[in-house]
């Protein structure tokens, strides 16, 4: 069992057999007749809303993998801010949390999940007017993760974009992943794998493409770099000591920049700058960053008073100099105009189950600029030793669908190597759906941008006291459009309407409240636009 494992072991051991970390402050929150809870963490979406017996969640040491906001909103009107992490927990249907620095208390903001949040964001995260880079919104986006994985290449990657053209797919964001620089914390293209990268991002550009390339806070250990950030005090510390201390994360061991260090900081822009100007990337995947990598009391930061959140914050807040951005962690930064990715799940049914709930959960702490993971999934083990004849091409065309309305569309795993030409023509219709709303979605985002709201809303917050308390399988798009995709296999679903009148993807009407079996072929999507409240 590796070390990971026990910590988790003790940890679970611990918390089932009642105990906790003393902690100064704790609230008791017990619910308002038909009350029920969301927020606090994006990857806990298909638990929301909270009920029954949940276990303990800490945000200040695990972020599931996404995003974490101090945030927790209620289908009654209350909210539940503090600008420090908290831990909470339910407990038969009471919600507890747990503090080290304030007692969190609910506040009554109206009488809606709506009102809720819109009262929280004003107070604590109002928008900030701008957004990311307006074509991510408008087109799909392609990242050459599953495809390549750590295998970053210049005639692989212009493979790849030539695919996409050659199968008339939209032209958008092109993302080159991890593993194409020398090593972490440089800045330099492999040069055995990239014989000529500025030559490979001319011609990626001119073929319409905007290029993002992905980077982390991590440096490799004994490199010049290592040691010039070292002496320069750039690196975080081991505790009581003058050296940088060696950090675990997914690929091993490294140090990381103190980006609690202003000084520290510039120097990183000033390398993607650079970046920048020697061979015209457009903009960055910021990845890492996660929580659970800063938890350690060993560690030693510039800013003393810097805990493991803020060190969260401090990389989220590097992408606001940059317009082509993305993150799958994050502390707060609501409103703010960063492209927030759910976190990389598998190439599973279960996974695609996951995805409308945790986008709504996103909207509902204040990130509404986000994309539902990567088509088909983005966990590259679930991709590797599969049979290509067995690979289950109706799951990749469903995920395409949950992806084609919603503010966001990535590609990963390339369609036209693991799809017929059926099931191809498929995706590619959805792709190009995408495209048509984009002006709708765009409108969306701009919206967001000066009220807050979100773009992918639940059918309790747009339709207050309807019984939707519990859905997770519709959602609104905006304020015109119910989706309601296929996240089962098969081919008939049920669409519940709220109050108003509808008219379907085909073109029929129907007059709500109202719930309906629909049949969903391999070639639909179903969603209703909103003709009349």
């Amino acid at each position: 069992m590796n070390r990971i494992a026990i910590i988790c072991l003790i940890l679970l051991l611990r918390l089932s057999a009642g105990w906790a970390a003393p902690v100064k402050f704790q609230t008791s929150i017990t619910p308002l007749p038909g009350e029920k809870w969301w927020g606090g963490m994006v990857a806990l979406g298909s638990k929301m809303p909270f009920t029954g017996d949940m276990r303990l969640f800490d945000l200040s040491s695990e972020n599931l993998n996404n995003q974490n906001v101090p945030l927790l909103v209620s289908s009654q009107g209350r909210y539940l801010w503090s600008d420090k992490p908290f831990s909470f927990e339910m407990k038969s249907g009471e919600l507890r949390i747990y503090s080290e620095y304030e007692k969190p208390e609910p506040v009554q903001a109206g009488k809606t999940l709506r009102e809720a949040y819109l009262a929280a964001c004003k107070t604590y995260f109002p928008p900030s007017g701008n957004l990311p880079d307006p074509l991510f919104f408008s087109v799909p986006q392609y990242n050459t993760w599953i495809e390549l994985m750590y295998n970053q290449n210049q005639a692989d990657i212009l493979k790849y974009a030539d695919n996409i053209l050659q199968n008339e797919f939209p032209v958008g964001v092109f993302m080159v992943d991890d593993n194409w620089q020398k090593y972490y914390g440089n800045f330099e293209f492999k040069p055995d794998r990239f014989p000529d990268p500025k030559g490979m991002v001319d011609r990626l550009h001119k073929q319409g493409f905007k290029i993002m390339l992905w980077v982390c806070p991590f440096v490799s250990p004994d490199s010049p770099e290592f040691r010039e950030l070292q002496s320069k005090g750039f690196l975080v510390k081991q505790k009581g000591t003058n050296r940088a201390a060696i950090i675990p994360w997914w690929n091993g061991y490294s140090a990381s920049y103190d980006l609690s260090n202003p000084a520290a900081v510039e120097h990183l822009k000033g390398e993607l700058k650079n970046m920048q100007k020697e061979y015209g990337i457009d903009g960055f995947k910021f990845d890492a960053g996660d929580i659970g990598h800063y938890d350690s009391p060993n560690l030693e930061f510039y800013d003393k008073s810097a805990t493991s959140v803020d060190m969260c914050e401090y990389w989220a807040k590097i992408g606001l100099d940059f317009p082509f951005n993305e993150y799958r962690a994050g502390w707060k930064m609501g409103g703010e105009a960063l492209v927030q990715r759910l976190g990389d799940k598998d190439y599973s049914w279960n996974a695609l189950r996951l995805l409308v709930p945790d986008m709504i959960a996103a909207g509902l702490v204040g990130y509404a600029y986000a994309c539902p993971d990567l088509i088909g999934g983005g966990q590259f083990a679930s991709f590797l030793n599969i049979d290509q004849s067995k690979m289950d091409q109706e799951l990749i065309v469903r995920s395409s669908q949950v992806h084609a309305l919603m503010p966001m569309m990535q590609f990963s795993v390339a369609p036209w190597r693991i799809l017929d030409q059926k099931h191809l023509a498929i995706c590619l219709k959805y792709a190009r759906l995408h495209r048509e709303m984009g002006d709708y979605i765009l409108s969306q985002a701009r919206s967001s941008a000066k009220t807050g709201e979100p773009i992918v809303r639940h059918l309790e917050y747009a339709f207050p006291h309807q019984g939707f308390e519990d859905c997770k399988d519709q959602y609104m798009l905006g304020d015109k459009y119910l989706v309601a995709p296929m996240l089962e296999k098969g081919s008939v679903r049920t669409v519940t309407l709220p109050k108003g009148v509808w008219k379907d993807d085909t073109g029929k009407r129907f007059k709500g409240p109202k719930k309906i079996t629909v049949d969903v072929p391999l070639e639909r999507l179903p969603y209703y636009e909103l003709i009349r409240k």
